[in-house]
């Protein structure tokens, strides 16, 4: 016989709903992965990143016979070295010659890495062809950008020779086409150090300094919206007699190459970037500090609304929900001073908010294009405020 009563009984029921709870996925700025020469010795396999923490891990995983350093262990080093430090460091060996591909590709789904460099490689090499892989340096360029195109951003770095003596066409022979140049992108993708004379050994002039592992340890210590200029690197000196001349400095500069210098206004000796680009033949992404920003923005946007996809529907509840979202996602960013200011515009949202009967005939046919190919249009705008990179005063002595 069917129920002539809803029973009342177990008088309260609870339903769990845990999606407000769901966590957004992080990604840390700062992760550093080091590919090179190791040793068939070594502990850790060939093309398989493998994380380190201190000068015994390395060791134990790069190291060869009887604790002989090698390459790949000495640039290790110099990463673990800096202050602050890069959140985590990976270490990732070739096989017995640079086959710097196979590691980088053995490097791909480490999908937490920002920064990628090569051991002690100075060699800028050539471009990937149709019956071969990209070499040395340029096989970082090609990785880089590769991972960045596929979502996950990636920062490359290199530096010039330190064994390159002084001419007076030091800068532009480094940079010619067929040189350093070549890992020019229109993305900035690449960072190029100038440290010459780099060593850490200053007895020793074989002993050269890998200054692009140890700067990018500095750079992925410090927060994306930190600027380079005049942050210091640890691990190696610069002979004075090695050192940029002001014209040579402002000429690497100019080119968006990062300069090493021992500046005289800073007490004591060390070792200082002198600026802060990248080598990009876009003038908006010159700057490291604008990639990094820029690439942070753009995971935090992508983790931040994936939650919106599937559920949010296209309406002006549901559009609202999406601004209501993005805005949470920018406003932390404004609040701790990354960035200035910033607006979110969805445009299809200012039509939804009219009552349909007033709508004109385009903007309901913008709403049923959006509902049939269920694809909605955000613009989000963002007010950088950069760290001032050059004071020019004027001093007025007067009698």
């Amino acid at each position: 016989m069917a129920s002539l009563l809803q029973p009342a009984f177990p008088f309260v029921r609870v339903t769990i709903d845990t999606r407000g709870i769901t966590p957004v996925a992080q990604r840390s700025p700062g992760v550093v992965a080091i590919v090179g020469l190791g040793d068939n010795a070594s502990a850790a396999p060939v093309n398989t990143p493998v994380a380190v923490t201190d000068h015994d891990s390395v060791l134990t995983n790069f190291a060869g016979p009887a604790g002989a350093s090698t390459p790949l262990s000495r640039s290790l080093d110099l990463v673990l070295a800096q202050d602050p430090r890069p959140d985590k460091v990976y270490g990732v060996r070739t096989n017995s010659g640079k086959d710097y591909s196979a590691a980088l590709t053995g490097l791909e789904a480490a999908d937490d890495v920002t920064f990628v460099g090569l051991a002690e490689e100075y060699s800028v090499g050539k471009a990937a062809t149709a019956n071969a892989d990209a070499t040395d340096l340029m096989a970082l360029r090609a990785h880089v950008k590769l991972m960045s195109d596929a979502g996950q951003k990636r920062m490359g770095i290199a530096a010039i020779d330190p064994s390159i003596a002084r001419t007076p066409t030091y800068v532009t022979t480094v940079l010619a086409a067929g040189a350093y140049g070549k890992l020019t992108s229109d993305d900035g993708r690449m960072i190029l150090i100038a440290a010459r004379g780099a060593t850490t050994d200053p007895t020793n002039p074989a002993a050269t300094a890998d200054a692009a592992s140890a700067a990018l340890g500095v750079i992925a210590g410090y927060s994306p919206s930190t600027s380079l200029v005049l942050k210091q690197v640890r691990g190696f000196t610069m002979p004075v007699a090695s050192q940029y001349a002001p014209a040579e400095i402002a000429a690497l500069a100019e080119s968006g190459v990062i300069p090493l210098i021992d500046p005289a206004l800073k007490p004591g000796t060390g070792i200082y970037f002198g600026d802060g680009g990248t080598l990009s033949s876009d003038a908006a992404r010159n700057y490291v500090d604008i990639v990094r920003v820029l690439d942070d923005i753009e995971f935090r946007l992508r983790a931040g609304l994936i939650g919106a996809i599937g559920d949010n529907r296209i309406t002006k509840a549901g559009l609202t929900a999406v601004r209501i979202r993005t805005e949470g996602i920018l406003g932390p960013l404004q609040q701790a001073a990354v960035i200035d200011e910033y607006s979110v515009v969805i445009p299809l949202l200012r039509i939804l908010a009219q009552p349909e009967a007033s709508r004109s005939a385009a903007d309901a046919a913008q709403v049923a294009t959006a509902r049939s190919t269920r694809s909605v249009e955000v613009l989000v705008s963002i007010t950088y405020g950069p760290a001032v990179h050059r004071l020019n005063l004027t001093l007025a002595p007067r009698f």
